[in-house]
């Protein structure tokens, strides 16, 4: 019966691993040299995947904007060349932090460095809610372009659509970032291809009466300033302004992604950031410039884009054939699947954020762990889940995921700019032309701080309130995690100390390993008081009984050791110090001492390989691994540490092997 059940639970297990294969993958080896080549992006694929979510902003952000010049449309033409202006200046700002953070240079990266922690998880808990958003926002806008040429009985499904498309691109992006965004390519390209067609075809359509529509704009103008005045028309300009916001949501993705791009990396960013300014200004400007021109105005059910492309095409006829409508569907739906790209810089970024920020222990750190597909795989789960919820609560009503969505990113763009003005400021004796180097960032924060104050002003009580409420309980949930971890960092630190001090020997014997005597096999991360404390808690339970200890370390290869091979090189080293430091400490002790190493994503996976190994070349063996104690238990202690001892030992005992959890106490509220 128990070997029945056994052959049942094993059968179920290899069922769940070959779904699991088919749907992401056979796993890549980090030990491939090739790997870091495989899964990073050349600049033109970097457009696709970060540029994307730039551009595909056009879709929505110049509809917002001119939404609200409500009949003084006269002003289509300035805001064309205020919003290009911006991308422009944003584009280059972020290219220049590029070069001073060549790592990555995000926005909780910068603020983090130059401003300080306390920024940087401000900056940090701004982004991942606008990488949540940047999903919401993308799938709901494209799902808009799709249902403005449907008939509105289809509506009612719309919801449901949007959420399996993001279950479909979450499911690309456990299969890794680079398969996510080759297989999405051909839809960039079409929608590059057709508004390339709309853009010269309807601005070259009204070259002959340039001058009738100058004129038209002279007009409204001066109409504007006898029934509005300067001030009044100003301060329409200005809402309609930072009402386009959402224009500029995606520049920052290209800066926060620079680990997954193709060596140089600070030269594939750069030119990735320069084609998606100048796709971005192109596109948004005169998308503009063609409200203007084709008299666009607002049809309930149907996005502004579709009603432009809609009279850009009026009387397309070939043979009887309505090519006109069949255009306006094409580019519809490369709109609708260009914004289903975009959404990747969430599936891209977000995670990547949540690495950085759980190496800075301000989230639980399993969020900086890979999958065997070398992919964030919690980060996207977490990313994915949360997305499917904000469109859940706000019915996937774009305009309100666009109203919550700019306001962090101009947070960020803001702190970001401020962090840089601050640096050249502190640095300006050192570099002679500081000056020249501070101007683009001093622009960028005033440009930033604008937009902010009046989208907080505008869009607080439409929506932006909620934005606020969820970023300010994100960045409480990331402090309540950093102080703990910091205490239980401490207990670790005191543990440190008191073993220091325990007298050992000076005179070292170094005894052979002798296979055929007991052995203890010990699982240690770095040195320190953890390892030190599980060796002589073995030696106080089973005085005399093993005569032989062999270390047993995996490193664990996490998004922040993802950076390349030298990086890996240099753990491994490392390693190697740590156990060195635990055999000469085994020697003192008077033991005979051995040790391994292993390099993986999972550290089960690894330490249950190299146990089958030991035991195989040492008969007599128990295995220990070591488990922190709380004084007092808390619900979320299970989330902010793993459970490696534990499912280590679960994995060995059900292979036949001994292995033995060590306790070690930590009093008072604590994290490992």
């Amino acid at each position: 019966m128990l070997i029945r059940e056994a052959r049942l639970r094993k059968s179920r297990g290899l069922s769940i691993a070959r779904l699991k294969r088919l749907l992401v993958g056979q796993p890549r080896s980090i030990k491939d040299p090739a790997v870091f080549h495989k899964i990073s992006l050349i600049a033109f694929l970097a457009w696709v995947g970060l540029g994307a979510d730039g551009l595909s902003s056009s879709a929505y952000g110049p509809e917002e904007s001119f939404r609200a010049l409500g009949t003084h449309t006269y002003l289509a033409v300035a805001l064309a060349l205020a919003t290009a202006f911006t991308v422009f200046v944003i584009s280059y700002a972020y290219s220049r932090i590029i070069e001073e953070f060549p790592a990555g240079g995000g926005g909780y990266l910068v603020a983090s460095k130059l401003l300080g922690p306390k920024f940087g998880v401000v900056s940090g808990s701004a982004l991942l809610v606008d990488y949540v958003l940047t999903i919401s926002v993308s799938i709901a806008s494209g799902a808009d372009q799709v249902f403005s040429v449907l008939p509105p009985g289809y509506h009612s499904v719309k919801l449901s659509v949007v959420v399996v498309v993001i279950v479909m691109l979450m499911v690309l992006n456990l299969r890794g970032v680079k398969e996510s965004v080759t297989s999405l390519m051909p839809v960039f390209v079409l929608f590059v291809v057709c508004h390339l067609i709309v853009l010269v075809g309807g601005i070259g359509s009204h070259l002959g009466v340039a001058g009738a529509v100058a004129g038209e704009v002279r007009e409204g103008f001066s109409n504007g300033l006898t029934s509005l005045g300067f001030a009044g028309i100003a301060a329409l300009f200005l809402r309609a302004y930072s009402m386009g916001a959402g224009t500029y949501t995606g520049i920052e993705a290209v800066s926060n992604g620079i680990q997954i791009m193709r060596e140089p990396k600070v030269a594939t960013a750069r030119r990735t950031m320069l084609y998606m300014a100048i796709s971005l200004a192109v596109t948004a400007g005169g998308i503009l410039v063609l409200y203007l021109l084709f008299r666009v105005t607002p049809v309930h059910g149907k996005t502004m884009n579709a009603v432009l492309l809609e009279n850009f095409t009026e009387g397309w006829m070939v043979g009887g054939v309505p090519v006109g409508s069949w255009f306006v569907v094409v580019t519809l739906a490369s709109e609708a699947a260009l914004l289903f790209v975009a959404a990747q810089a969430g599936f891209i970024d977000g995670p990547r954020v949540m690495a950085n920020m759980a190496a800075d222990s301000w989230l639980p750190r399993r969020f900086s762990s890979l999958s065997d597909r070398l992919t964030m795989q919690n980060g996207v789960v977490l990313i994915s889940v949360s997305a499917i919820a904000i469109l859940l609560l706000t019915k996937g009503e774009t305009r309100v995921l666009i109203l919550m969505y700019s306001i962090n990113v101009f947070l960020t763009f803001s702190l970001s700019e401020f962090g840089m003005v601050r640096h050249w400021f502190i640095e300006r004796r050192a570099h002679p032309d500081w000056k020249r180097h501070i101007m683009i960032h001093l622009i960028g924060l005033i440009l930033c701080l604008g937009i902010l104050t009046v989208s907080l002003a505008e869009k607080f009580h439409e929506g932006g309130w909620i934005t606020l409420i969820i970023t300010t309980g994100m960045i409480l949930l990331c402090i309540n995690v950093r102080r703990h971890y910091t205490k239980v960092s401490k207990n670790l630190h005191r543990l440190d100390s008191i073993l220091s001090d325990i007298p050992m020997p000076q005179e070292v014997e170094k005894r052979c390993v002798d296979q055929h005597r007991q052995t203890a096999v010990l699982l240690v991360k770095e040195y320190g008081g953890l390892g030190v404390h599980s060796l002589l808690s073995i030696q106080r339970l089973f005085p005399q009984q093993f005569e032989n200890v062999v270390f047993l370390t995996v490193i664990s290869v996490d998004a922040g050791a993802l950076k390349g091979e030298v990086e890996i090189d240099h753990r491994v080293a490392q390693a190697r110090r740590d156990l060195d430091q635990y055999t000469h400490l085994a020697h003192q002790a008077g033991l005979a001492a051995d040790s391994r190493i292993a390099v993986g994503t999972d550290v089960v996976d690894e330490a249950a390989k190299m146990a089958d190994g030991i035991a195989r070349e040492y008969p007599r063996t128990i295995f220990f691994a070591s488990k922190l104690v709380f004084e007092e238990e808390r619900w979320y202690q299970g989330i902010l540490h793993n459970e490696t001892a534990y499912a280590v030992q679960r994995r060995l005992q059900f292979a036949g092997m001994n292995c033995m959890v060590l306790p070690v106490r930590v009093y008072g509220e604590g994290n490992g």
